[in-house]
C-alpha cells in the first residue's frame, strides 16, 4: 500500500462537477492499493498517516499530529501510485483489480474514523477533479514494504 500524504490548508474532490468530499485543514491522502496488500497494512498505513507530526507547535516546529490540530482527512484512491514507468506510457498491472482494492481503500479509511478522524473521500474508479491549498507545502510518502 502506498500513500502520498499532503498537509493543507483546505482540500476538496468533484466529480460531474459536485462536490464530493471536503474537508480544511488536515491530509490529503492519495492511497494505492497493491493485489498483495492486507487489512492488516491498511491498519498500520493509518496509525502511520493519523499519527504522523508535521503540524507546527508554538515554536514552529513541526512537533503536532492532526489530532492535536483538530484535523480531517480527504482520501482519494491513486491507483497510478502503482505505474510502472520504464516505458513511456505507463502500465497499471502493480495496481490491486477493484475486487481487491475497494475493501481496503475503505477499511483503511475506517480505520482512520476508528482513530476518532472526520474522513472525507472520493469515488473510488471515479473521473475526479481534486483540488487542495497545500500548506508549506509537506508531502511525506508512506509504503508499507518500507515500514
Amino acid at each position: 500500500m502506498r500513500a502520498v500524504v499532503t498537509r493543507v490548508k483546505n482540500a476538496s474532490v468533484e466529480i460531474e462537477g459536485k462536490v464530493n468530499g471536503k474537508i480544511g485543514q488536515g491530509f490529503l491522502v492519495l492511497l494505492g492499493v497493491a493485489p498483495e496488500d492486507t487489512m492488516a497494512q491498511a491498519e498500520k498505513m493509518a496509525d502511520k498517516v493519523c499519527g504522523l507530526r508535521v503540524f507546527e507547535d508554538e515554536n514552529g516546529k513541526m512537533n503536532l499530529n492532526l489530532a492535536t490540530v483538530g484535523g480531517s482527512l480527504l482520501v482519494v484512491s491513486q491507483f497510478t501510485l502503482y505505474a510502472d514507468t520504464k516505458s513511456r506510457r505507463p502500465g497499471f498491472t502493480g495496481a490491486a483489480r477493484p475486487d481487491v482494492a475497494i475493501p481496503l481503500y475503505e477499511g483503511f479509511m475506517d480505520a482512520c474514523r476508528a482513530r476518532g478522524f472526520q474522513v472525507e473521500h472520493g469515488e473510488f474508479g471515479a473521473d475526479m477533479q481534486v483540488f487542495s491549498q497545500n500548506d508549506g507545502p509537506v508531502t511525506i510518502l508512506f509504503d508499507t514494504d518500507h515500514m
